[in-house]
């Protein structure tokens, strides 16, 4: 049986994907700004022989609902937050092969620094970084740069392929092997013959600069990315080693994966060089009716103003405009399209109501939630794996740490009787744990 891989998604803030349950007594999402709670959260992970933490980020306010961010203020939604980079280093120190996904939006950072942090980062986790590249979708964030607007949804990607190739030229042929000589008797700590330095002159970024830092385990991080749209498939198909999607239903999540497969076949990539998480929210405890009465418990805190709030920052339709009971106008913008594309593109005859919406996503966004015993969980992750072709999953939160607390008790033992959960890690760099292969470096024909 295939071992399922499992990534757990967090955020370096209050309220991520449960909106409203901030609030819930057992839930110490607040201590988000503490290093204890970075570094308890890895140690947890770790002994629930979790793949790695998969880390979200969003530069800017959600400030689409209502026109402005005082419903994002209020109800903490993904506000306030942190940079999540700097919580890495401390969670490396206290693990050894828990895996860390470090979302970083590249629209506003020039490619030369950028390349410098990952390989910093590559070497303090012994090549256990990756990097989910996201190309932005608040125009707050865009206006925090000193833009009038963001730009358009498509031009982002074609940005983010020019930014790409500056990257990977830095990280793969700036410093050949071998160039730290450390040759103490001759005084040469680096035979500068085997370093080069990067030109490039792109239609969105120029540079002539040599790469700062030596080559690190992985030289180049996993490569995650999250966009479904057309744009983002075809991105995925030509970089990506890892994608994270979020579908509503199994059949949406279906008609994601067969569109990044399509994108592989393309590209001439085969299947098993994509590993495709889901983005699920697992409520659990030692049976189902223990469960069923947590989720009755969660839900009493449920913040449907939170909810929509972030809903409206993913798909650029201001849902403060509209009843609840109204129904949902499928809107084409520069915001997420996939996130609009979710509601409609699978089973056009569904229409969603502002309420339904708003129930939907309050735990989970844009994924699901699965609740119940042991048995039941493991269940349904088997069934949506061969409902979606999935490979693995995204483990979001009800409340933290308790929900990833409940899976490393209940469901990570059931998976493992069943064969289809690691009971020890394998050696080697993240790369090498996810893909089984003795090869660390990104490698072009592979990925």
């Amino acid at each position: 049986m295939t071992e399922i891989p499992i990534n757990a998604f967090d955020m370096t803030c209050v309220s991520h994907q449960a909106s409203g349950l901030w609030r819930h007594p057992e839930d110490q999402a607040w201590r988000y700004r503490t290093i204890g709670y970075w570094t308890d959260l890895a140690k947890l992970l770790e002994r629930g022989l979790f793949d790695g933490l998969f880390i979200a980020d969003v530069l800017g306010t959600y400030d689409v609902y209502g026109g402005g961010p005082d419903a994002a203020l209020r109800n903490a939604a993904q506000v306030p937050v942190n940079d999540p980079a700097m919580t890495i280093s401390a969670m490396a120190a206290v693990t050894r092969h828990l895996g860390f996904g470090l979302t970083a939006t590249l629209s506003f950072e020039h490619p030369y620094p950028f390349a410098r942090r990952i390989s910093t980062l590559d070497h303090l986790t012994q090549g256990r970084i990756g990097w989910n590249i996201v190309t932005g979708y608040l125009n707050s964030a865009a206006k925090g740069m000193g833009q009038t607007r963001q730009t358009s949804h498509d031009e982002r990607y074609d940005i983010a392929r020019d930014y790409m190739q500056v990257v990977m030229k830095l990280w793969r042929d700036s410093w050949e092997d071998g160039a730290v000589v450390r040759d103490a008797e001759a005084g040469v700590f680096t035979d500068p013959a085997r370093v080069h330095r990067i030109r490039h002159d792109g239609p969105y970024y120029e540079i002539d600069a040599v790469h700062l830092c030596e080559p690190s385990p992985q030289r180049t991080p996993v490569l995650y990315q999250a966009g479904t749209s057309p744009k983002g498939r075809a991105f995925a198909g030509d970089f990506a080693e890892c994608v994270f999607l979020a579908g509503p239903s199994a059949a949406i999540a279906r008609h994601g994966v067969e569109g990044l497969v399509s994108e592989l076949q393309r590209v001439g990539r085969a299947r098993s060089s994509l590993k495709i998480f889901s983005l699920v929210t697992v409520v659990t405890g030692p049976d189902d009716a223990a469960a069923e009465a947590k989720w009755a418990d969660y839900r009493r805190y449920v913040s449907h103003e939170g909810a929509l709030t972030l809903m409206s920052g993913w798909t650029g339709i201001d849902f403060s405009q509209y009843d609840l009971d109204e129904p949902v106008r499928h809107v084409r913008n520069d915001a997420i399209h996939s996130a609009v594309d979710a509601l409609t593109v699978v089973d056009p005859n569904r229409v969603w109501t502002v309420r339904e919406l708003a129930e939907h996503s309050a735990i989970g966004g844009l994924g699901v939630a699965f609740v119940g015993g042991p048995g039941r969980i493991a269940d349904l992750l088997e069934d949506w794996i061969d409902r979606t072709g999935v490979d693995g999953f995204n483990l979001a939160y009800a409340v933290t740490p308790g929900s990833f607390e409940d899976f490393v008790t209940y469901v990570v033992p059931e998976l493992q009787r069943r064969g289809r959960y690691k009971t020890q890690y394998r050696q080697g760099t993240l790369r090498e744990k996810l893909f089984g292969t003795s090869v660390p470096q990104y490698r072009a024909d592979a990925a």
